[in-house]
C-alpha cells in the first residue's frame, strides 16, 4: 500500500513536470481498476491452475510457461497505465494459489532472480551513481539532512505508529529499526527521477547513499534496540519454577 501510494504520486509530479494530468488519471484509475480485479475476481479464476499443481505434485514446464506469461501480462497492464510494471507482478503474487503452484515456482525462479536479475538492477543503479559530485560541505549537509529526515519519516513514524497501538518501547523501537531499510522501490522511483529529468546526478546519487545506509543499518540497529534486550528477557537460567511458568510464553513470543 506505501508503494503504491508512493507511485500515484510520482504520477502526480511527472504530470506537474509537464506530462500533462492524464498520467496521474491514467496510473491512479487504471491502478486502481487492475488491483480491484485482481483481488476480487482473479482467485476464482487462478484456482484451476493451483489445482493441477496439487495434482501433478510439482509445476511443469507448460504450468511455468502459464504463470510466467500471466506474470508479463500483469507486468505490461501496469506499465500502460503509468505504474511500474513491477506493481503488476506484486498484485499476480499476491492472489496466486498458496501451496504446491506458489512454492514450486518461487524454488524454480528465485535463482534466476536472485543471481542474475537483482545483481543487474543495481549495477544499473550503481553506474549511475556519482558519489564524487558530493564535493562540498553544502552537499554534504543536504546528504546529513535527507538522511536524517528520512530516518524520522519511515523509522520514526512507524515507531510513534507502534506505540500509539499499545506496543512497548522496545517493541516499537524494533519495528521502527526494521521499517526504516529502503529497498528496491525507493531505487526504482529514484532511476525513473533521474531519467525523466526531476532529479540531478548529485541528488540522485545522495538519494541512493541515503537508500543503502538506511538499509545496511537495519540489523545492527534491530539488534540493538531489541535483539539483545530480548534474548536477555529469554533467560529463564535463574528463574524459579513459578516465575519460568509465567516468563516462558513471553521467552516464547520474544523468540518468534
Amino acid at each position: 500500500i506505501d508503494d503504491a501510494g508512493a507511485w500515484c504520486v510520482l504520477a502526480v509530479v511527472l504530470a506537474s513536470f509537464g506530462a500533462g494530468p492524464m498520467v496521474a488519471i491514467a496510473a491512479i484509475c487504471g491502478g486502481g481498476a487492475f488491483a480491484l480485479f485482481m483481488l476480487t475476481l482473479s482467485p476464482r479464476l487462478l484456482a484451476p491452475l493451483g489445482r493441477i499443481a496439487e495434482r501433478e505434485g510439482r509445476v511443469g514446464p507448460t504450468l511455468l510457461g502459464v504463470v510466467v506469461i500471466l506474470f508479463m501480462a500483469s507486468a505490461w497492464a501496469m506499465d500502460a497505465v503509468g505504474v511500474h510494471a513491477v506493481f503488476g507482478g506484486f498484485i499476480l503474487g499476491v492472489v496466486m494459489p498458496r501451496g504446491v503452484l506458489a512454492q514450486d515456482v518461487r524454488r524454480q525462479l528465485e535463482p534466476l532472480v536472485v543471481l542474475l536479475l537483482l545483481p543487474m538492477f543495481f549495477t544499473f543503479s550503481g553506474l549511475n551513481t556519482q558519489l564524487t559530485l558530493v564535493d562540498n560541505l553544502g552537499l554534504v549537509a543536504v546528504t546529513g539532512v535527507i538522511l536524517i529526515g528520512s530516518i524520522l519519516a519511515k523509522g520514526g513514524a512507524c515507531w510513534a505508529a507502534a506505540r500509539l497501538t499499545g506496543q512497548d518501547n522496545a517493541t516499537a523501537l524494533g519495528i521502527g529499526a526494521l521499517m526504516n531499510a529502503r529497498g528496491l522501490m525507493e531505487l526504482i522511483i529514484i532511476n525513473i527521477g533521474l531519467q525523466r529529468g526531476i532529479i540531478g546526478p548529485a541528488l540522485f546519487s545522495i538519494l541512493v547513499l541515503m537508500a543503502i545506509i538506511t538499509t545496511l543499518m537495519a540489523s545492527p540497529m534491530f539488534e540493538w534496540v531489541y535483539g539483545r534486550r530480548a534474548r536477555e528477557r529469554g533467560d529463564l537460567g535463574g528463574l524459579n519454577d513459578a516465575d519460568n511458568d509465567l516468563a516462558a510464553p513471553a521467552a516464547s513470543a520474544h523468540k518468534a
